[in-house]
């Protein structure tokens, strides 16, 4: 049987799994009795993968000249056409949802930028969360594998910063065999990749469960924080029973969308020379700990200029929430901490709008599950800039380092340059796209980078019109589902998918 699936294309596949996944909530809802539940999601998952089957059958000899344009077409069906086969137990469970709402809320779950279209989440029954979480957790997966079976091999992602320096496969500490083409590329990878991705999700949830978090509730969180969809049950963090403990227990696994070689960690025996000098891990680094001062030094600015008196009790509270909430945007996750609060009274900060977009535009690490411009490709600007900055003090000077920086700082830089442009033309259309539908034009911008960061959330904590994606217009919430796309498959994959040459090679 497992020699037949090997031949089928890789979107069966997926739509396999993804009908295979609907056993998940279907349990959910046989443990509250929930019958008729239960009955949806496991007939739809049994009609989706019987259909999936036959079309594999049909197909499973056809042979492909270019695995890799394959692959790259697989992804883009994964991300457009997938999300409507998914949405079958939400038009069966929920009255008067259309097709394409619920086409565009199984899209968001997918692309795991975590955007919904219910403004109240205990209106939905447990199953539905899960299964937007499932979906959320399962599109995490598919872009890790993405990553390095489609991206890696085309330099794109953020692979073409690190391609001129070493072999990517190398770097992300993965085995050679990976290094084939075709299907048994993608087994290979789906071997090394899936044990740890289920083994880091089974571990955060038992980390939840015991700091105090519903069964249920520890699921849900677990696989947004795994996949970095930012989609919760309760309406966020503050909503769970974890408290501070399961913060911290998440904040260490969203790490994992700061450099995907700690996904791998278990494997690699010189893992603290590398920590030490990752330069996604670097910059993170300063990210956090620069925000975090930054706050947290506004209040004593503040304090010495009206004469107040210092409030000792909310400090740590404060530290915490800034440190929790700067990973997560960062990660491009969009939860916040329950002491986000007293961080913002702390420091007097009543519009934090600007430092959550900008944490969320410059996203995670190559190959992870985070959206944005990607740290690595900001790493190669910020060495740049700091060379040309010595070069205006000290014009006939000679960098002193490497040659692998100096690489990485010249044509990596110019790439990464490129792309940023690309970025922020991407920002302005789209928005200028939106504000025709309705928006105003500051919400459409904050929707824009919603949308192409996949950091859905994030609309819902910054906006001070309490604008929701339940009040745009079925024209703009096609423009923002394209912007998920673009933003999850990057626009340089797309542009690849445009160019005449890509096809006939």
């Amino acid at each position: 049987m497992l020699a037949h699936l090997r031949q089928y294309p890789l979107f069966v596949l997926l739509t396999m799994a993804g009908g295979a996944a609907m056993l998940i909530p279907a349990a959910q809802s046989l443990r509250n009795e929930e019958w008729h539940h239960a009955r949806i999601f496991f007939q739809s998952g049994l009609l989706i993968c019987a259909m999936a089957m036959l079309v594999g059958l049909a197909m499973m000899n056809r042979k492909t000249r270019d695995p890799v344009r394959s692959h790259l077409t697989a992804l883009l069906l994964a991300f457009t056409v997938l999300p409507a086969i998914l949405a079958l137990p939400l038009v069966l469970l929920i009255d008067d949802l259309s097709w394409f709402k619920a086409w565009f809320e199984m899209l968001s779950s997918i692309t795991t930028t975590g955007a919904s279209l219910f403004d109240a989440p205990f209106e939905l029954p447990e199953s539905v969360h899960l299964w937007r979480a499932t979906v959320g957790w399962f599109g995490g997966f598919l872009i890790l594998l993405a990553g390095f079976a489609v991206m890696q091999p085309l330099n794109l992602g953020g692979f073409e910063i690190r391609s001129m320096v070493q072999d990517s496969a190398r770097a992300l500490n993965l085995p050679q065999d990976a290094h084939g083409d075709g299907s048994e590329r993608i087994i290979r990878l789906v071997r090394v990749i899936a044990p740890a991705y289920l083994g880091m999700t089974a571990l955060l949830v038992l980390g939840l469960v015991v700091a105090g978090e519903r069964v249920y509730i520890a699921f849900a969180h677990g696989m947004s924080i795994i996949s970095t969809s930012g989609i919760s049950p309760v309406g966020g963090l503050s909503g769970g029973t974890s408290g501070r403990m399961g913060e911290v227990i998440m904040a260490v696994f969203l790490l994992i969308a700061i450099n995907a070689r700690l996904i791998l960690i278990w494997q690699d025996r010189g893992w603290r020379t590398w920590i030490r000098r990752d330069p996604e891990l670097r910059l993170a680094g300063m990210i956090v700990v620069g925000m975090t001062v930054a706050l947290f030094l506004r209040h004593w600015f503040a304090a010495l200029a009206e004469g107040q008196q210092t409030d000792y009790s909310n400090m740590l509270n404060s530290i915490w929430g800034t440190v929790f909430t700067t990973l997560s945007y960062l990660t491009t996750t969009g939860f916040e901490s329950r002491d986000w609060g007293a961080a913002q009274s702390w420091s007097g900060l009543n519009s934090p709008e600007i430092i959550f977009l900008g944490l969320a535009v410059i996203g995670g690490g190559v190959a992870t599950t985070a959206g944005g411009v990607k740290l690595l490709r900001v790493f190669a600007l910020f060495k740049h800039s700091t060379r040309e900055l010595e070069r205006l003090v000290y014009a006939n000077s000679i960098g002193r380092s490497g040659i692998i920086t100096r690489r990485v700082r010249r044509e990596g830089a110019y790439i990464a340059w490129i792309f940023l442009m690309l970025f922020a033309m991407s920002i302005a259309l789209i928005a200028m796209a939106l504000s025709l539908t309705g928006p105003r034009f500051e919400e459409s911008v904050t929707l824009a980078i919603a949308a192409l960061t996949n950091t859905g959330p994030v609309i819902s904590t910054i906006t001070d019109h309490s604008a929701t994606y339940s009040e745009l217009s079925s024209t703009g919430l096609g423009i923002l589902a394209a912007a998920m796309v673009l933003g999850r498959l990057e626009l340089l994959a797309v542009i690849a998918m445009f160019n005449p040459d890509f096809w006939r090679r």
